[in-house]
């Protein structure tokens, strides 16, 4: 029998409907895997000369290099000692990557399913030094859109992965709906550390790397980077999506609200609190007393909300919503000094003076422009959107742009 995954939102409309064997209303799509072997897969891994981007993704930052996440690709090295003038200098070929961290020129990848260790001490001659194997959920490459169902019947979870799928057109006939088979489809600077955006997954304190899945917050011992073994992976919440660290302390954006973990003991993170919110996609950052989360509806979310919460943390076993201020389609956001800078999607990037938080003022505005996730650093502020790489300096109270970088 055809093992299948059953997109929920069909369920009901099978149960009900009827259809004649040859009427075009009772087709739908099907989703064939297209797989690789879990070897060849990790094989796959391969450092590469430059090369256009096809999707950028999250940004990371380490003494003059920045690095641009290809999303489920890889990471493109960039040269910044001119900003003026940065350069594309390697491309880390990382299949399924989303994430990166970088301590003491070792950086840390997600790899699909495996934690993978780089020597970056050589920049143009990087190696691997280590692999964590198992320690991520083995997410299953989307499906294009339109998908009424993927077909598991060929699929070997645990030596294979999904590369991609073939399509093809089915009569609702030839699909047997198992529930088992459902639930079976879805079970399975100077040396130190870089500086990640607001919509990173992982992050480093010490010798110890925290990274958030889904539904868990992993906890991984790099003091010996090519010994890197992980000491826990517990359950955190539904739809874990960000992670930042602040002063002791873990905040994970979740689609659902903003939990906060103490790292007083850094092997061994506590849940503090929960903070419930209307159902969003946000990243946190986090300065002083006041935490500032994006929220951001119209997509797999499950609403159309918008808006920046300013949550007051003075009491973390009880934090609380001091003020919302509404906002187009936010994604990452990033403090320097009394300024907040929040990328607002199409709407460009804003920047906003919280000297008197929960009280914003917004003092400028870079519009026309599309953006994702941004990193202040201490001489100038990094953002990237729509496969462009932006950069700009802080001149006094004013905020100026350096230069943009296409990436394709």
């Amino acid at each position: 029998m055809k093992r299948l995954l059953l997109l929920p939102f069909l369920i009901l409309f099978i149960t009900l409907t009827s259809c004649e064997e040859n009427d075009d209303s009772n087709l739908v799509s099907i989703a064939v895997p297209v797989t690789q072997s879990k070897a060849d897969f990790r094989a796959s891994v391969k450092i590469e000369e430059p090369r256009s981007i096809k999707e950028s993704g999250k940004i990371y930052a380490w003494k003059d290099y920045i690095f641009i996440n290809d999303k489920n690709e890889g990471v493109h090295i960039i040269d910044n000692t001119d900003p003026f003038n940065p350069t594309k200098i390697k491309f880390l070929k990382v299949p399924r990557n989303m994430d990166i961290a970088i301590k003491d020129e070792k950086l840390y990848a997600d790899n699909g399913m495996d934690l993978v260790v780089f020597n970056i001490s050589d920049i143009n001659n990087i190696s691997e030094i280590a692999r964590v194997k198992d320690v991520f959920p083995s997410y299953h490459e989307i499906a294009p859109e339109g998908t009424a169902y993927v077909d598991f019947e060929n699929f070997d979870y645990e030596n294979e992965v999904i590369v991609g799928y073939l399509m093809e057109t089915r009569s609702i006939e030839q699909v047997q709906v198992r529930f088992d088979n459902f639930v079976a489809a879805n079970a399975a600077e100077g040396g130190g550390t870089g500086t990640g955006g607001s919509m990173a997954r992982f992050s480093i304190k010490d010798t110890y790397l925290y990274v958030a899945d889904d539904s868990s917050l992993s906890v991984f011992d790099i003091s010996n980077p090519a010994s890197t073994n992980r000491l826990s992976s517990d359950y955190a919440g539904w739809q874990i999506e960000t992670i930042f660290n602040y002063e002791d302390h873990l905040y994970l954006g979740s689609a659902t609200g903003m939990y906060i973990y103490s790292i007083e003991d850094p092997a061994a993170p506590q849940q503090v609190s929960f903070l419930q919110h209307v159902l969003g996609c946000d990243p946190v950052v986090v300065k002083d007393n006041y935490a500032y989360v994006t929220i951001r509806g119209g997509n797999m979310c499950g609403q159309n909300f918008n808006q920046l919460d300013i949550v007051d943390i003075t009491d973390k076993q009880n934090p609380k919503i001091a003020s919302s201020y509404e906002m187009s389609n936010p994604y990452g956001l990033g403090i320097k000094d009394d300024w907040l800078f929040l990328c607002d999607g199409n709407e460009g990037l804003k920047v906003f003076d919280i000297q008197n938080t929960p009280n914003l003022k917004q003092i400028d505005h870079f519009a026309n422009i599309n953006t994702y996730d941004v990193i202040p650093l201490d001489e100038k502020l990094l953002m990237v959107g729509d496969n462009t790489l932006y950069q700009y300096s802080y001149k006094g109270n004013e905020v100026n742009l350096i230069s943009s970088f296409t990436l394709n």
